[in-house]
């Protein structure tokens, strides 16, 4: 079995918008720096996501200079936002968990409502320290975490995905496959492990930096958008109910708390402490 090696980054600046993959990056007590940092919020201050609004795919981030971000989309003018001054915050609300965010220019709230075609605001974290913890029953005194969906990041194996595009091909939506990994949305994807290795991990250390292992990451609706055309089908959730469930959950990945801070690096060996 070769050593299991770091082969990609993701780093989504918003929440539910295409990201980018940087050679490095570094790893913060929240997560990645600038992952989900941002989020859509609707009227009544929900987070919005692809699981409504798979369009979302389509439109992407990428950080400035400045610390703000460039938000693009086919068709639309690219938008520059800068990092609002943490003047006042109003609440938002992620998965049923309030958050204090800070209200971005209203050109972003514009932009966000044009193109979804629905009233949302564009919403920044000024202090992933203290907004947001983790869920106690999987963190530790103190945890937090950004816009994320639950964790500070989540790790996927390319081994698994080969196996479950595998298990694709033998099925009755055989022609949805391969699927690219985009579909599930990674912050690190590892080369070099046994299809479904992770399952049985509990710590590991990627570079300089190690990580407890908190959950399974269970898979919604968002995994059958195509990450290019924003088009549903059925496929992964139909194979990963049939040979992934954890109770009434469908699981691919493994989700991430870090315990120490660094640099990941792209070709990092990755060490399976426990």
């Amino acid at each position: 079995m070769p050593i299991p090696r770091l082969r990609s980054v993701h780093v989504h600046p918003v929440k539910a918008l295409r990201g980018y993959a940087p050679a490095e990056a570094e790893v913060q007590p929240w997560g990645l720096a600038g992952d989900r940092r941002w989020a859509v919020v609707d009227s009544s201050g929900k987070v919005v996501t692809q699981r409504r609004h798979p369009q979302m795919a389509l439109a992407s981030a990428e950080p400035l200079p400045s610390g703000g971000i460039e938000v693009s989309a086919s068709g639309r003018p690219t938008l520059s936002v800068e990092v609002p001054r943490p003047s006042s915050t109003i609440r938002v609300e992620v998965f049923e968990t309030p958050v204090e965010a800070v209200p971005a220019d209203p050109a972003a709230d514009a932009w966000f409502s044009e193109y979804l075609d629905t009233e949302v605001r564009l919403v920044h974290m000024d202090e992933p320290a203290h907004r947001r913890p983790i869920k106690p029953e999987f963190a530790l005194p103190g945890e937090t975490v950004s816009f994320a969906d639950g964790f500070p990041l989540l790790a996927t194996t390319t081994a698994s995905l080969d196996a479950l595009n595998s298990l694709i091909a033998q099925g009755d939506h055989a022609d949805e496959g391969p699927l690219p990994m985009n579909r599930f949305r990674p912050n690190v994807v590892i080369d070099g492990t046994a299809p479904w290795a992770e399952d049985g991990w509990t710590r590991l250390a990627i570079g300089e930096v190690t990580f407890r292992v908190a959950r399974s990451c269970g898979r919604c609706v968002v995994t059958t958008t195509d990450q290019r055309t924003a088009e549903r089908g059925k496929e992964p959730l139909r194979t990963l109910a049939l040979h992934r469930k954890d109770g009434s959950r469908l699981i691919f990945g493994q989700n991430l708390v870090p315990e120490t801070v660094g640099t990941l690096r792209v070709g990092d060996e990755v060490k399976i402490i426990d």
